[in-house]
């Protein structure tokens, strides 16, 4: 059985607005998606997430977004698609500039909230996505939602080159096709501890997990997301770890 990775969104503190608890969370993952100063993220905390991944040994991801830090980034933006290679370019070159400070460098791009799901859902803007890795360095990756179906974007990704990585989500209810379900939507997240640890351990060993209509769902993914925001969710990826860890 292949082994899942962990990656975690980090970074997103800014100025005197703490969110997440990325000292002990950090220690727990494999990747680390780091914001870049658009919808969260500052250079102190840019550089000190850096710093911390480094320590842990964790790959750095750039986890960039619209210019949205009233909205952290969720709200739905009307940009160009050459604003939105542009923007990316941008981020990430500001958070590999801490990186080559550190010694090291990206690993892989995550787009973060309304861009991730916008990317997702319209050919242009996908397009305009994998142009910014191909530009920015070739071979960087592009982490995306992995689907009942990614026959759309492994078509896209190969034609401009660029290495998919799939994910998958431990706290996030889906809907029958791969997609997560719409925040607005009643049980769209997950709360329970131990619901999100089965549907966890049911994505990383390739086993069926109910849909947000108790269907069976079955995702082959490569990184799992967990979150690490407070106690009771740090508790849940600790055990997760812990287990994933006997599966490898």
């Amino acid at each position: 059985m292949k082994t899942i990775l962990l990656n975690c969104d980090m970074g997103e503190s800014f100025g005197a607005w703490r969110m997440g608890d990325d000292a002990h969370a950090m220690a727990l993952v494999d990747q680390a998606n780091l914001a870049c100063g658009f919808h969260a993220g500052d250079p102190l905390t840019m550089q000190h997430s850096v710093a911390l991944a480094c320590q842990h040994g964790v790959s750095i991801g750039a986890h960039p977004a619209y210019p949205d830090l009233q909205g952290f980034g969720r709200r739905h933006m009307a940009c160009a698609p050459e604003e939105v290679t542009a923007m990316l370019l941008y981020q990430l070159g500001a958070l590999e500039a801490f990186c080559r400070v550190a010694g090291t460098e990206l690993a892989y791009v995550k787009p973060h909230g309304a861009l991730y799901n916008d990317m997702l859902a319209d050919d242009v803007l996908f397009a305009a996505v994998l142009e910014a890795c191909a530009r920015y360095r070739a071979g960087l990756p592009l982490m995306t939602l992995a689907l009942a179906d990614n026959s759309r974007e492994r078509r896209l990704a190969e034609a401009a080159g660029v290495p998919l990585i799939f994910e998958a989500f431990a706290d996030r209810a889906y809907l029958a096709d791969g997609r997560l379900a719409p925040r607005r939507l009643a049980g769209a997240v997950h709360h329970e501890p131990q619901r999100i640890l089965d549907q966890a351990l049911a994505i990383a060993q390739g086993e069926a997990f109910p849909d947000i209509d108790g269907k069976p769902l079955r995702l082959q993914a490569d990184s799992l997301c967990v979150h690490g925001d407070n106690a009771e969710s740090l508790a849940v990826l600790r055990r997760l770890r812990a287990q994933l860890d006997t599966l490898s």
